[in-house]
């Protein structure tokens, strides 16, 4: 772990392994060269929010100039592909100021979803996890989230035929959100769900999975600064909280 990062408050119970790191104004992004997308990223939910306001949706899609040209997917990767610019760290959990929404539309933080997917059971998840960050027992809620890509499933590309420099987008074949929630007597919970890039059915807490099985598949422990392994390895985990 590289200790220049402590800095960030998002950063404090760890995070996986990247090509770089993009520590941003309110969330930090790990972002995959190979991928072209972010490997993950990691936020709490309006952190400031006790400065009590709101801001309305910017929609300033863009590519995040932080990158290299070669390695950043810009508009024209999505324009007709038929994916929605899916977000990685939602815009309504970054809404206090416009300066901290905006930040939410860099293509660094999209990934290639389907319609009915990023419009269903993805954002009935987003609305679920922020249900829970206002629970007032609740002081932070911490979300990893990671684009996944199965070895050995062909991989479809988006892209534009036009662009010099090639470039393309993977579509993930699924994505996680691994919550991590601290209440008021110190107690930290998890929660990972893993969720295929298709239209979804079910209840939310169906996509309930193995924390630790997903941090094989993604590659790196999520948390790597919680000490022991009881909450990454649990088989199991409460439900009924997810249900609202």
């Amino acid at each position: 772990m590289n200790n220049s990062f402590q800095i960030q408050p998002e950063l404090r119970y760890g995070y996986p392994a990247c090509d770089e790191v993009l520590t941003g104004r309110h969330f930090t992004i790990g972002y995959s060269w190979y991928f072209r997308q972010a490997k993950w990223t990691l936020e709490i939910i309006n952190r400031n929010d006790y400065i009590l306001t709101e801001v309305e949706r910017l929609d300033n899609f863009r590519a995040d100039v932080r990158l290299p040209r070669r390695f950043r997917a810009g508009l024209n990767a999505y324009k007709a592909s038929g994916y929605d610019r899916g977000h990685l760290v939602a815009s309504a959990n970054q809404d206090i100021q416009d300066i901290q929404n905006s930040e939410t539309f860099l293509l660094s933080n999209m990934s290639p979803q389907r319609p009915y997917f990023n419009r269903g059971m993805w954002k009935r998840l987003e609305s679920a996890i922020r249900v829970l960050n206002n629970k007032e027992e609740i002081l932070e809620t911490y979300v990893l989230t990671a684009p996944v890509f199965y070895f050995g499933e062909k991989v479809e590309r988006i892209g534009d035929p036009d662009d010099k420099y090639g470039i393309d987008v993977p579509v993930p074949h699924a994505f996680v959100k691994s919550v991590l929630a601290e209440d008021n007597k110190g107690k930290l919970s998890l929660w990972t769900f893993e969720m295929k890039n298709k239209r979804l059915t079910g209840k939310i807490e169906d996509y309930l999975v193995s924390t630790y099985d997903m941090e094989q598949i993604v590659g790196g422990r999520f948390w790597d600064r919680i000490s022991g392994s009881d909450l990454h390895r649990q088989k199991k985990t409460p439900k009924k909280i997810w249900k609202y």
